[in-house]
């Protein structure tokens, strides 16, 4: 088949190479030429293990083309993916001008009927508004919504084998032709109406996110009377009605999606006379989490003024650079305000981070280099890497042996045995 994919971010290059990979041809749509020429070299505009290999072999075979024509791709096919950012507005709600102008832009080119395919997170009711504006062109098109849920750090993996396919669509056989794109893949596949398909990819975000923050909360209580969250949560994922994932006690969820998606539905749900009480303390409890960190570091050190503090990872998570919505941005921002000298590092996002942070703060090679005279090390981010450091090497540079391990990611025994003061998040 042949595909237009509009936007190249972390939705929209996944898709474009995925789609290329299945077999199809892609035409990927991205405005600025700069970045354009980068991707046609191959290049990725951010870090996501296999996507430049992929981009690569897709290049090579010929399956994807990159251009700034938004006339000319918008017709070459039958299939249009709209894979465009939505970042949340100053009161939650998605921002959707990009999604907008795409739509606007298509009635203004489009020289046939297309299939329109929102991939980008969005209200419930936006595919009615998209289809409102396309009402505008002679041509009819039909709107699809098939939500995308790829994890950052491992989107390829999930491109292939995800959990299942969603596609909401009014005629069920418009729907089923946008099914047959990804036929494939073998996994649950699911066909609905479009507004609960929006609905779906909201939800599941939020609950997740609930999750977290839940057993944030368990992880509090745990260090009031002794127990460990670790082990809490694993006897609670045994349960098949529960399941282990997304109960990891730490500093709380960040990143590009469950924070915009979480605040978003809870303005969507206020838009519609609803007042949704369990995501209001959802993004309560998460915003506290952060805060604890700074508590916690205050108990160990007394006194945060003046002292050198180090902070290992700046990604929301391992494996990507991205630092939208990082919890550990958060609580550098706070050391720093509190007087703290911040030394940080990380594999992959510094770059992205020196962008928001400020000029006071050292950004250092590796964690030998940030943990050098330090009298605390707060691990923000759970890269592999940091379980593999050499602690009784880090103990000698460090000028105290604090460790505030905000991710539970070392082991206790391990790090007691070489001399430090081990702090972790419930436990």
């Amino acid at each position: 088949m042949k595909i237009t994919v509009i936007g190249t971010g972390y939705v929209g290059l996944v898709t474009t190479c995925g789609l290329a990979s299945l077999g199809h041809q892609v035409w990927a749509v991205n405005r600025t030429p700069a970045k354009v020429r980068k991707l046609e070299k191959g290049q990725i505009l951010f870090y996501e293990p296999g996507l430049g290999s992929l981009l690569k072999k897709n290049l090579k075979n010929r399956k994807i083309h990159f251009t700034t024509n938004f006339k000319e791709a918008i017709n070459k096919g039958n299939f249009v993916f709209i894979c465009v950012g939505t970042p949340p507005l100053a009161d939650g709600r998605a921002d959707l001008s990009a999604v907008k102008k795409v739509a606007k832009d298509i009635t203004r080119y489009a020289k046939k009927p297309l299939m329109i395919i929102n991939k980008s997170t969005v209200p419930v009711g936006t595919g009615r508004l998209v289809e409102k504006i396309l009402a505008k062109n002679s041509h009819k098109f039909n709107i699809v919504s098939c939500p995308e849920f790829l994890s950052e750090g491992k989107a390829v993996k999930d491109f292939f084998h995800r959990d299942r396919i969603v596609v909401g669509a009014d005629n069920k056989l418009v729907a089923q032709k946008v099914m047959n794109i990804f036929k494939k893949i073998k996994t649950v596949k699911m066909i609905t109406d479009l507004e609960t398909a929006e609905l779906i990819k909201y939800s599941s975000n939020a609950f997740l996110a609930t999750k977290i923050s839940f057993i944030n909360e368990i992880a509090n209580f745990c260090e009031l009377v002794g127990a460990d969250v670790d082990e809490v949560a694993k006897g609670m994922g045994l349960d098949k009605r529960i399941a282990p994932y997304s109960l990891k006690a730490g500093i709380g969820y960040g990143g590009s999606c469950f924070p915009k998606d979480v605040k978003a539905l809870k303005q969507m749900a206020a838009g519609n006379g609803y007042e949704f009480k369990l995501l209001k303390a959802v993004i309560k409890v998460n915003n506290l989490q952060r805060r604890l960190v700074i508590k916690k570091t205050k108990e160990i050190l007394n006194n945060v003024k003046g002292k050198t503090i180090t902070v290992l990872g700046l990604a929301f998570k391992n494996d990507t650079d991205d630092i939208r919505e990082s919890a550990a941005i958060d609580i550098i921002n706070w050391l720093n305000k509190l007087g703290a000298k911040v030394k940080v590092f990380d594999p992959k996002a510094s770059k992205n981070a020196k962008k928001v942070l400020n000029s006071k703060i050292i950004f250092c090679s590796s964690p030998k280099e940030a943990a050098v005279k330090s009298q605390l090390l707060i691990i923000a981010t759970e890269w592999s890497m940091f379980k593999q450091l050499k602690w009784p090497v880090i103990k000698k540079l460090m000028k105290k042996p604090n460790i505030l391990d905000g991710k539970n990611l070392l082991d206790r025994k391990t790090l007691e045995k070489y001399g430090f003061n081990y702090v972790a998040m419930g436990k």
